[in-house]
Protein backbone atom coordinates (compact mmCIF):
# COMPACT_ATOMS: atom_id res chain seq x y z
CA UNK A 1 0.00 0.00 0.00
CA UNK A 2 1.38 3.32 -0.64
CA UNK A 3 1.64 6.13 0.99
CA UNK A 4 0.97 9.70 -0.17
CA UNK A 5 2.94 12.52 0.84
CA UNK A 6 1.79 15.74 0.69
CA UNK A 7 4.42 18.45 -0.27
CA UNK A 8 5.89 21.05 1.76
CA UNK A 9 4.47 24.62 0.85
CA UNK A 10 7.00 27.08 -0.56
CA UNK A 11 8.73 28.70 2.14
CA UNK A 12 7.51 31.84 1.67
CA UNK A 13 4.33 30.92 2.38
CA UNK A 14 5.58 29.24 5.75
CA UNK A 15 6.30 32.61 7.60
CA UNK A 16 9.27 33.88 8.30
CA UNK A 17 9.86 32.11 12.07
CA UNK A 18 9.30 28.85 10.62
CA UNK A 19 11.63 29.26 7.49
CA UNK A 20 14.23 30.17 10.11
CA UNK A 21 13.36 27.14 12.45
CA UNK A 22 13.79 25.08 8.90
CA UNK A 23 17.63 26.55 8.52
CA UNK A 24 18.45 25.80 12.04
CA UNK A 25 17.48 22.09 11.42
CA UNK A 26 19.42 21.77 7.97
CA UNK A 27 22.60 23.38 9.76
CA UNK A 28 22.13 21.00 13.05
CA UNK A 29 22.03 17.67 10.65
CA UNK A 30 24.63 19.03 7.81
CA UNK A 31 21.83 18.17 4.89
CA UNK A 32 19.37 19.83 2.71
CA UNK A 33 16.33 20.74 4.47
CA UNK A 34 13.16 19.14 3.54
CA UNK A 35 11.55 20.13 1.09
CA UNK A 36 13.94 22.61 0.11
CA UNK A 37 14.50 21.46 -3.40
CA UNK A 38 10.91 22.01 -3.91
CA UNK A 39 11.13 25.28 -3.04
CA UNK A 40 14.40 25.85 -4.61
CA UNK A 41 16.42 26.96 -1.45
CA UNK A 42 19.98 24.92 -0.70
CA UNK A 43 20.81 24.89 2.90
CA UNK A 44 24.87 26.05 3.17
CA UNK A 45 26.93 23.33 4.40
CA UNK A 46 28.82 24.12 7.48
CA UNK A 47 31.80 22.61 8.97
CA UNK A 48 31.91 21.32 12.41
CA UNK A 49 33.68 23.09 14.57
CA UNK A 50 36.75 22.67 15.57
CA UNK A 51 36.58 21.75 19.26
CA UNK A 52 33.84 19.14 18.25
CA UNK A 53 36.50 16.68 15.99
CA UNK A 54 37.80 14.30 18.53
CA UNK A 55 41.38 14.76 18.15
CA UNK A 56 43.92 12.62 18.15
CA UNK A 57 45.70 11.23 21.84
CA UNK A 58 49.38 12.32 21.23
CA UNK A 59 51.24 9.21 22.35
CA UNK A 60 53.57 10.52 25.52
CA UNK A 61 56.96 11.14 24.76
CA UNK A 62 59.42 9.21 26.50
CA UNK A 63 61.13 10.96 30.05
CA UNK A 64 64.43 11.70 29.22
CA UNK A 65 67.17 9.99 31.31
CA UNK A 66 69.06 12.92 32.75
CA UNK A 67 72.87 11.02 32.89
CA UNK A 68 75.55 12.81 35.20
CA UNK A 69 77.49 14.94 33.88
CA UNK A 70 81.02 13.25 32.73
CA UNK A 71 84.02 14.22 34.35
CA UNK A 72 85.95 17.10 33.13
CA UNK A 73 89.54 16.01 31.99
CA UNK A 74 92.45 16.15 34.57
CA UNK A 75 94.84 19.07 32.73
CA UNK A 76 97.64 17.46 30.95
CA UNK A 77 100.93 18.71 32.59
CA UNK A 78 103.73 18.23 30.57
CA UNK A 79 106.41 16.06 31.88
CA UNK A 80 108.57 18.50 33.74
CA UNK A 81 112.02 18.13 31.31
CA UNK A 82 114.55 15.98 33.46
CA UNK A 83 117.47 17.09 34.86
CA UNK A 84 120.55 16.41 32.93
CA UNK A 85 122.92 14.42 35.05
CA UNK A 86 125.20 16.24 36.50
CA UNK A 87 129.08 15.21 36.36
CA UNK A 88 130.79 13.43 38.75
CA UNK A 89 132.75 15.86 41.12
CA UNK A 90 136.20 15.60 40.39
CA UNK A 91 137.91 13.14 42.93
CA UNK A 92 139.83 15.09 45.91
CA UNK A 93 142.97 14.05 44.97
CA UNK A 94 143.50 15.64 41.57
CA UNK A 95 143.48 19.38 43.20
CA UNK A 96 146.00 17.65 45.65
CA UNK A 97 147.92 16.89 42.76
CA UNK A 98 147.55 20.12 41.07
CA UNK A 99 149.85 21.89 44.31
CA UNK A 100 152.69 19.10 43.64
CA UNK A 101 155.86 21.17 41.77
CA UNK A 102 156.98 20.02 38.74
CA UNK A 103 160.51 18.29 38.45
CA UNK A 104 162.83 20.16 36.82
CA UNK A 105 165.97 17.74 37.79
CA UNK A 106 166.48 14.30 39.57
CA UNK A 107 169.27 13.46 41.92
CA UNK A 108 171.00 10.52 40.44
CA UNK A 109 172.81 9.52 42.84
CA UNK A 110 170.72 6.80 45.33
CA UNK A 111 172.20 4.56 47.87
CA UNK A 112 169.17 2.08 50.10
CA UNK A 113 171.31 2.82 53.09
CA UNK A 114 170.47 6.58 53.19
CA UNK A 115 166.95 5.95 54.68
CA UNK A 116 168.44 3.93 57.24
CA UNK A 117 169.08 0.62 58.52
CA UNK A 118 166.07 -1.96 58.93
CA UNK A 119 162.28 -1.13 59.89
CA UNK A 120 161.58 1.68 62.70
CA UNK A 121 159.27 1.88 65.16
CA UNK A 122 157.88 5.87 64.38
CA UNK A 123 155.04 5.60 66.16
CA UNK A 124 156.54 4.09 69.07
CA UNK A 125 154.05 1.14 70.00
CA UNK A 126 156.68 -1.40 70.44
CA UNK A 127 156.22 -3.13 67.18
CA UNK A 128 158.43 -2.48 64.05
CA UNK A 129 157.04 -0.71 60.98
CA UNK A 130 156.72 -4.24 59.00
CA UNK A 131 154.68 -6.05 61.54
CA UNK A 132 152.83 -2.76 62.30
CA UNK A 133 151.88 -3.01 58.37
CA UNK A 134 150.85 -6.61 58.34
CA UNK A 135 148.71 -6.55 61.54
CA UNK A 136 146.79 -3.94 60.01
CA UNK A 137 146.58 -5.44 56.41
CA UNK A 138 146.18 -8.94 56.94
CA UNK A 139 142.77 -10.90 58.78
CA UNK A 140 142.89 -13.72 60.57
CA UNK A 141 145.94 -12.71 62.20
CA UNK A 142 147.79 -14.75 64.64
CA UNK A 143 151.04 -13.04 66.31
CA UNK A 144 154.25 -15.28 67.53
CA UNK A 145 153.94 -15.79 71.28
CA UNK A 146 155.80 -13.82 74.15
CA UNK A 147 156.08 -10.96 71.40
CA UNK A 148 153.50 -8.67 72.92
CA UNK A 149 151.37 -9.24 69.68
CA UNK A 150 153.79 -7.40 67.49
CA UNK A 151 155.40 -10.04 65.51
CA UNK A 152 152.55 -11.77 62.87
CA UNK A 153 153.37 -15.53 62.79
CA UNK A 154 150.76 -15.73 59.98
CA UNK A 155 147.59 -14.49 58.21
CA UNK A 156 145.87 -14.30 55.45
CA UNK A 157 146.38 -11.34 52.82
CA UNK A 158 143.76 -10.20 49.96
CA UNK A 159 146.63 -8.66 47.57
CA UNK A 160 145.26 -4.92 46.42
CA UNK A 161 148.10 -5.12 42.97
CA UNK A 162 146.76 -8.93 42.11
CA UNK A 163 143.76 -9.42 43.81
CA UNK A 164 144.72 -13.11 44.61
CA UNK A 165 144.54 -14.32 48.20
CA UNK A 166 147.20 -15.15 49.88
CA UNK A 167 148.36 -16.90 52.91
CA UNK A 168 151.38 -16.00 54.82
CA UNK A 169 153.53 -17.99 57.30
CA UNK A 170 155.88 -16.17 58.84
CA UNK A 171 159.57 -18.60 57.81
CA UNK A 172 162.87 -18.12 55.70
CA UNK A 173 161.17 -20.03 52.88
CA UNK A 174 157.78 -18.26 53.22
CA UNK A 175 157.89 -14.71 54.71
CA UNK A 176 158.57 -12.78 50.92
CA UNK A 177 155.47 -14.38 49.76
CA UNK A 178 154.46 -11.00 50.99
CA UNK A 179 156.39 -8.24 51.46
CA UNK A 180 156.13 -4.54 52.26
CA UNK A 181 155.77 -2.09 49.36
CA UNK A 182 156.69 1.40 49.77
CA UNK A 183 154.22 2.66 47.84
CA UNK A 184 156.16 5.98 46.33
CA UNK A 185 159.32 3.92 45.85
CA UNK A 186 162.57 5.16 48.05
CA UNK A 187 165.02 5.66 45.13
CA UNK A 188 162.11 7.84 43.12
CA UNK A 189 161.49 10.10 46.53
CA UNK A 190 165.02 10.00 46.46
CA UNK A 191 165.05 11.49 42.40
CA UNK A 192 162.27 14.07 43.25
CA UNK A 193 163.35 15.29 46.61
CA UNK A 194 164.47 13.42 49.14
CA UNK A 195 167.85 13.62 48.34
CA UNK A 196 167.68 17.08 50.27
CA UNK A 197 166.60 15.82 53.46
CA UNK A 198 168.05 15.17 56.44
CA UNK A 199 169.02 11.27 57.56
CA UNK A 200 166.32 11.69 60.29
CA UNK A 201 163.56 12.72 57.83
CA UNK A 202 164.94 9.54 55.25
CA UNK A 203 164.38 7.27 58.09
CA UNK A 204 160.94 7.93 59.01
CA UNK A 205 159.92 8.32 55.45
CA UNK A 206 161.62 4.85 55.27
CA UNK A 207 158.94 3.06 57.95
CA UNK A 208 156.07 5.73 57.23
CA UNK A 209 152.49 3.64 57.16
CA UNK A 210 150.86 6.39 55.25
CA UNK A 211 153.34 5.03 52.50
CA UNK A 212 153.38 0.99 52.94
CA UNK A 213 151.42 -1.22 52.06
CA UNK A 214 151.60 -5.59 52.59
CA UNK A 215 151.45 -6.97 48.95
CA UNK A 216 152.28 -9.91 46.58
CA UNK A 217 156.07 -10.28 47.15
CA UNK A 218 156.76 -11.39 43.61
CA UNK A 219 154.65 -8.04 42.24
CA UNK A 220 155.97 -5.77 44.13
CA UNK A 221 159.83 -6.80 43.02
CA UNK A 222 158.75 -6.69 39.64
CA UNK A 223 157.65 -3.06 40.23
CA UNK A 224 161.07 -2.17 41.67
CA UNK A 225 161.70 1.60 41.82
CA UNK A 226 159.20 2.49 39.06
CA UNK A 227 156.91 5.56 39.11
CA UNK A 228 153.27 5.49 37.98
CA UNK A 229 154.14 6.29 34.11
CA UNK A 230 155.95 2.96 33.85
CA UNK A 231 154.37 0.76 36.69
CA UNK A 232 150.76 0.52 37.80
CA UNK A 233 148.91 -2.08 39.80
CA UNK A 234 148.06 -5.29 37.56
CA UNK A 235 144.39 -5.16 39.49
CA UNK A 236 142.56 -2.33 37.38
CA UNK A 237 140.26 -1.91 40.42
CA UNK A 238 142.83 -0.81 42.51
CA UNK A 239 144.56 2.14 40.28
CA UNK A 240 142.38 4.55 41.70
CA UNK A 241 143.50 3.78 45.32
CA UNK A 242 147.14 3.21 44.62
CA UNK A 243 147.24 7.24 42.77
CA UNK A 244 145.31 8.89 45.21
CA UNK A 245 148.03 7.39 47.74
CA UNK A 246 150.84 7.96 45.73
CA UNK A 247 149.61 11.81 45.77
CA UNK A 248 148.78 11.72 48.81
CA UNK A 249 152.45 11.03 49.90
CA UNK A 250 154.23 12.97 47.28
CA UNK A 251 152.07 16.06 48.54
CA UNK A 252 152.88 15.27 52.26
CA UNK A 253 156.61 15.46 52.24
CA UNK A 254 156.50 17.69 49.28
CA UNK A 255 157.84 16.09 46.80
CA UNK A 256 158.16 16.84 42.95
CA UNK A 257 156.68 14.94 40.46
CA UNK A 258 157.75 14.88 36.27
CA UNK A 259 155.38 15.22 33.82
CA UNK A 260 155.22 11.58 32.97
CA UNK A 261 154.13 10.39 36.35
CA UNK A 262 152.03 13.50 36.64
CA UNK A 263 150.50 12.75 33.26
CA UNK A 264 149.43 9.49 33.91
CA UNK A 265 147.86 9.82 37.55
CA UNK A 266 145.56 12.92 36.32
CA UNK A 267 144.35 10.07 33.38
CA UNK A 268 143.94 7.52 36.44
CA UNK A 269 142.01 10.11 38.87
CA UNK A 270 139.84 11.48 36.09
CA UNK A 271 138.62 8.38 35.76
CA UNK A 272 138.10 7.45 39.52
Amino acid sequence: MSRSFRALPPLASLGIPLAILLIALGLHFGGEIPGAASGGLTAPTVSPRPDTVPSETPEPRPSATLLPDPPAPEPTVAPAESAAPSAPAPHPALATLATVPTATSAALWYERSAFGNGWGDPDRNGCDARNDVLARDLIDVAFRPGTRDCVVASGTLHDPYTGSTIHFVRGNETSQAVQIDHVVPLAWAWRYGASAWSADERERFHSDQLNLLAVDGPTNMQKSDAGPARWMPPNAAHHCAYAEQFVNVVATYGLAMPDDDRGVLEAVLARC
